[in-house]
């Protein structure tokens, strides 16, 4: 099956994407606006993309009314906000923040979430999340559709402890994180397999 983009209306081409790139990290972004309320809500157009600088970014579109939404307008208007990734353990909790509340109205009390001080940037990052990444916002990119592009550049990280060990690996039994996949779905990380990467000459050798 072939899509031609050009001719491929946006809607479908949101659900090709969305059913085929998968699984996809989660990015349950934590803001507070001006008015003080805390904000928490889930993003999976995400994912970091440079470690020198290190940056991330995260794709935002706005509410269907063309207004935007409330972790758009906080970034906009404080400079910075806190991606907590989804682990296992608040799952249940990042899909409650998905609700779409009133702007004055914060997720946190519902979805049985704690607001942490940061240590670098003065935005609440979750206590409950295995790893925050406090952000000072770098760049916006308005796409032609509407979508923010926001790019983030990571000043502190939060690990949960016991997730890392003294190398800083990843412990897969400690840290269970969650990725986004279509519709209501989600997936868990699976059996793993290994691929080491051979030399050059090796793999020219056949």
């Amino acid at each position: 099956m072939l899509f031609d983009f050009a001719k491929t209306p946006p809607e479908q081409r949101y659900k090709l994407l969305v059913g085929l790139v998968t699984p996809r990290p989660i990015a349950l972004v934590s803001t507070r606006g001006r008015d003080g309320v805390v904000n928490a809500a889930p993003f999976s157009f995400f994912n970091v993309f440079s470690e020198d600088p290190a940056v991330l970014a995260l794709g935002i579109d706005g509410r269907e009314d063309g207004s935007p939404k409330d972790t758009a307008r906080n970034i906009r208007e404080t400079g910075c906000f806190v991606v907590n990734l989804v682990d296992e353990a608040i799952a249940a909790a990042m899909n409650i923040c998905a609700t779409e509340l009133p702007p004055h109205v914060s997720e946190l009390p519902y979805a049985g979430l704690t607001a942490a001080p940061c240590a670098v940037i003065d935005q609440p990052r979750l206590a409950e999340a295995p790893v925050s990444l406090e952000c000072r916002l770098m760049q916006i990119v308005v796409l032609p559709g509407g979508r923010d592009l926001m790019l983030g550049t990571i000043v502190a990280l939060h690990a949960r402890d016991g997730i890392l060990d003294d190398r800083l690996n990843v412990d897969p039994q400690r840290y269970k994180s969650v990725g986004r996949l279509y519709g209501p779905w989600y997936a868990r990380l699976g059996d793993r397999f290994r691929l080491d990467r051979k030399p050059a000459e090796e793999v020219m050798k056949g």
